[in-house]
């Protein structure tokens, strides 16, 4: 994916899981290159940007078996109520 690719499914993967009622999603961002790689730095940057930061109530780096320093745990804001 390109990284335009990659923000679009991540941005339609955090709206849905919100709307599905989750409230935590794991984010797999691999651990990169030497370099650290794009994703595992741009993720979070684009967590906190308005688009997705109005789901978004925390996020954590993940524990080991679930990717570690690879991945991060996304808390979600429970869905807008219903009328």
């Amino acid at each position: 994916m390109t990284q335009t690719e990659a923000h679009r499914a991540l941005t339609g993967f955090v709206a849905a899981s919100r709307a599905a009622g989750r409230r935590c999603v794991l984010v797999i961002t691999g651990h990169g290159r030497s370099s650290g790689g794009v994703l595992k730095s741009a993720v979070p940057r684009w967590l906190h940007e308005p688009e997705l930061r109005r789901h978004v109530l925390a996020i954590a780096p993940a524990q080991p078996p679930h990717g570690g320093p690879g991945a991060l745990y996304v808390l979600l804001r429970r869905p807008p109520a219903q009328s």
